[in-house]
């Protein structure tokens, strides 16, 4: 019996483009339509519903494989891996979470996790080591947010604006891992907002936030900058409706993991 999620697969004009069809069914996994451990469908079963050619559907779960999201066995099929596997800082893996508007919520809770443990300690190396122009990138991205938060129809806008704002505080840190790290995490970071922002009402107090961490980098204050930055998380973490209880676990092992970098590259 065919798998009943297929329904939510809508058949789209593939043009050959094994890639498009790899995004497609890399989206369906990102977003939760089928979980860790669940037995993906067969590639006829796939190539009926989405009305394109075994070839192409087998080409797209090889791309698939290749960045973790499943695992293709002889005799068995294909079933989608455990989240712990899959690429995330993957190029191929970063272009498919740009976009992606409704992440799997255990997906959800591990990028938290991460930017919890990671983000307030980059804050703080940005106080220490942020010049004039990391200054003027970070203004600049608080006044877009700030001109954009009021407006409904603007919050891709405002988010775009966010993303920068972070972007930022990594690439004044002048630690190269850092920026690089900063760079590679962009689509989840997106994808991070992106939710957090569905879910807000007001931005104001967000906004207040993110000015707090602003400051104490222009300030060059440190200890502030890392408790503003850890301000700014616990705002996030209300508005995807996440508690310190549903993330500590995930923030123990991602802060096991998170480079302890200091001074300028």
């Amino acid at each position: 019996m065919p798998d009943s999620r297929l329904s939510r697969l809508a058949p789209a004009p593939y043009d050959g483009d094994a890639e498009a069809l790899a995004r497609t069914l890399a989206h369906a996994i990102l977003s939760g339509l089928w979980s860790p451990g669940d037995d993906f469908p067969t590639e006829l079963e796939l190539g009926r519903h989405l009305a394109v050619s075994r070839n192409r559907v087998r080409n797209a779960l090889v791309s698939l494989a290749s960045t973790g999201l499943v695992e293709r066995t002889a005799g068995r099929g294909t079933r989608v891996r455990e989240i712990g596997d899959w690429h995330l800082l993957d190029p191929q893996m970063s272009d498919w979470m740009t976009g992606l508007a409704a992440p799997h919520p255990q997906l959800v809770r591990e990028i938290f996790a991460f930017r919890l443990s990671a983000e307030p300690h980059v804050a703080e190396l940005a106080a220490s080591a942020a010049d004039a122009q990391d200054l003027a990138r970070l203004e600049g991205a608080y006044l877009g947010m700030r001109d954009s938060a009021d407006t409904p129809e603007r919050r891709a806008e405002h988010a775009e604006h966010d993303v920068a704002f972070h972007a930022a505080i990594y690439r004044a840190s002048h630690n190269l891992v850092w920026r690089q790290m900063g760079h590679l995490l962009r689509p989840s970071i997106v994808a991070l907002i992106q939710h957090s922002h569905h879910q807000a009402g007001s931005l104001d107090d967000s906004l207040e936030r993110h000015w707090r961490v602003m400051e104490a980098i222009r300030l060059r204050q440190p200890r502030a900058a890392h408790q503003a930055a850890r301000q700014v998380l616990e705002r996030t973490a209300s508005d995807l409706g996440l508690t310190t209880s549903d993330t500590a676990t995930e923030v123990a092992a991602a802060t096991s993991s998170v480079p302890q970098l200091q001074g300028a590259s």
